[in-house]
């Protein structure tokens, strides 16, 4: 059998080439080899058979680790403390109501940590000596901020604010808390923000100076869309971090689902709760997680192909 110049670059096309296997000719009159189908075929059998051992293994090992659980000596003692079916019930409804709290914090102080992150990356990008003082400031903002932990951050906030008895100062520790979170997660975020700046070729802010553009308007228009652009992955890591970190707000004595699940653990002296509101905020997670693997890969694939981030 002849095979022309043009059915060999077919075959040694990109396998993102799909072919039509239920009709087994293409729009435009190609027919696979065999040597392409069997190849195809064998890929599908590695792909099921690959799947049909994580599944094994996925089964043999949880079955082992709950072996092991259930016959630790100290299992049904474990299990009336922290996976008591009475007190999930009473504390679920709780922990629901205090967790609108947390998910009212994460979408404020997010909000605040974007703006906030990003004048404090633009502060310490800016070029010109007269500049010079800002970017210092804004480079001990974020040193100061990234290297306090942050629930001392919140202990000096939450308490020591209200200790100093500033007139026409919020006592409110929902809003102390939020001013906290704000306070660390903007460090971070700036530095993300001003990773993704300083990414960006000068050659781009070059050409659109050239266009007429002054330096503000080159930032704005040119500089920071493709910078934030290329940040998306990392600042939907941090927001995930926050989702988690809102919980520590319950220090102050706010009411949050951390907050709820401690205050029936207090009168019960059950750890239940505890597990509640664990799984709660890790139901709430997940989502916004396999959100940002999706938002990840799908740039990592645009990135591979060439095309635009």
């Amino acid at each position: 059998m002849t095979v022309t110049k043009g059915e060999s670059a077919r075959e040694g096309a990109d396998d993102e080439d799909d072919v039509s296997q239920g009709a087994g000719l293409s729009a435009d009159g190609y027919v696979p080899s065999e040597r392409r189908l069997a190849r195809e075929r064998y890929r599908r059998a590695r792909a099921r058979r690959a799947t049909a051992i994580a599944a094994l293994s996925t089964l043999v090992t949880a079955a082992v680790l709950y072996l092991v659980v259930v016959h630790a000596p100290g299992w049904p003692r474990t299990k009336e403390t922290f996976f008591s079916a009475h007190y999930a019930r009473e504390a679920f409804p709780k922990v629901l109501e205090g967790l609108w709290l947390n998910v009212r914090l994460l979408l404020i102080c997010g909000a605040a940590v974007l703006v906030l992150g990003m004048l404090i990356a633009v502060a310490r990008t800016l070029r010109g000596p007269v500049f010079f003082p800002l970017r210092v400031l804004a480079a001990a903002y974020t040193d100061f901020f990234r290297g306090l932990p942050l629930i001392i951050n919140l202990m000096i906030v939450v308490l020591g604010v209200p200790a100093l008895r500033l007139q026409g100062v919020t006592v409110d520790p929902v809003l102390l808390g939020g001013t906290a979170l704000t306070l660390t997660y903007s460090a971070y975020v700036a530095e993300v923000f001003r990773a993704g700046i300083e990414s960006i070729h000068p050659s781009q802010r070059a050409a659109a100076r050239s266009l007429g553009l002054t330096n503000r308007q080159a930032l704005r228009y040119v500089v920071l869309p493709q910078a934030v652009r290329r940040q998306v992955p990392p600042l939907l890591n941090d927001l995930v971090s926050l989702q988690k970190d809102t919980g520590l707000v319950s220090i102050g004595g706010a009411v949050d689902a951390v907050r709820a699940a401690d205050i029936i653990v207090g009168r019960s002296l059950n750890y239940t709760p505890y597990i509640v509101a664990g799984l709660v905020f890790v139901a709430l997670t997940i989502p916004m997680t396999r959100f940002t693997d999706w938002v990840t890969a799908r740039m990592d694939r645009r990135r591979a192909q060439g095309g635009s981030l």
